[in-house]
């Protein structure tokens, strides 16, 4: 069995629990890889092997995130279109998206037993039409649309074709469920199940006493069309990367992504558990 590390070594603590999980992952005989822009930090270790991480994702059974959510997003583009499992351990703030804390290591040695779970997690597509030809960019977390000026927006939603509605808002979020604890949650949005299949949309700021989020089969293919007026554009972001251009009349696709994100699970970590342990604060 082959693992990977992708490190985010500005996050404290985040070095030595890359080292710790290499001395565990050697000892139950599993092969070890680092990129090689970190092999100073490894060079004690003569079992790590220097590999780039964008082979690594290719080849290896598994890649270990560790770092917080941002750090989890960013190994999940790495991983789109491959088989290859992501196990985050969180050495962040709240690393909601990790399957460990960083004093869990030990149960890495679950990796060579099998005694852990699979969760295939949906992904969102946006497409987006430029001058050069449409471009495609995926998204585990959401589909962000707000107003270049920061100023109200006007703007539409379509499904299947047909209007869902016309609205004024700051902006506008597509989420999938793993998102749904994200910046929809911010915006008033449910907490979804990440097993179920859907996408979210909320508005962000509407300006309406009548405004909730919706739900969509995650089979339904949505269209975001800008119809704010002037020059204003709505400035489109995927997982909070990337800043698209989506000026007045244009528009952009969001649909069920091409690919799944498979997490592993290696102690059972109930979502609902999580959810109450890391985003569930007490009043004081």
């Amino acid at each position: 069995m082959k693992a990977a590390l992708y490190p985010n070594f500005q996050k404290p603590n985040a070095l030595a629990c890359a080292r710790e999980a290499c001395d565990v992952l050697h000892s139950v005989g599993i092969e070890v890889c680092v990129s090689g822009r970190f092999s100073d930090e490894f060079a004690d270790k003569p079992f790590v092997r220097s590999e780039d991480i964008q082979e690594s994702a290719a080849n290896a059974d598994v890649v270990l995130a560790i770092g917080g959510d941002g750090t989890i997003l960013r190994c999940a583009k790495l991983l789109m279109g491959r088989e290859t499992m992501l196990l985050g351990i969180n050495t962040g703030t709240l690393g909601f998206m990790a399957g460990l804390e960083a004093d869990q290591l030990d149960k890495l040695r679950l990796l060579t037993t099998g005694e852990y779970e699979i969760s295939r997690r949906m992904t969102l597509d946006l497409t987006y039409h430029s001058s050069t030809g449409d471009m495609t960019y995926t998204a585990l977390n959401e589909v962000s649309a707000r107003s270049e000026s920061l100023r109200i927006s006007d703007f539409e939603v379509f499904s299947e074709g047909y209007l869902v509605g016309r609205y004024r808002a700051d902006g506008v979020l597509f989420s999938t469920p793993s998102g749904s604890t994200a910046y929809a949650l911010s915006a008033g949005g449910p907490v979804i199940e990440p097993d179920l299949e859907c996408i979210e949309m909320n508005l962000i700021c509407p300006h309406s006493l009548f405004s909730r989020a919706t739900l969509f089969s995650a089979e339904k293919h949505l269209r975001l069309t800008n119809r704010t007026p002037g020059e204003e554009c709505l400035i489109i972001n995927v997982d909070g990367e990337l800043h698209l251009r989506l000026e007045e009349n244009c528009s952009a696709e969001i649909s069920r992504g091409r690919h799944n994100i498979r997490f592993i699970d290696l102690i059972g970590n109930s979502f609902h558990e999580s959810l109450c342990r890391k985003l569930c604060r007490p009043i004081k």
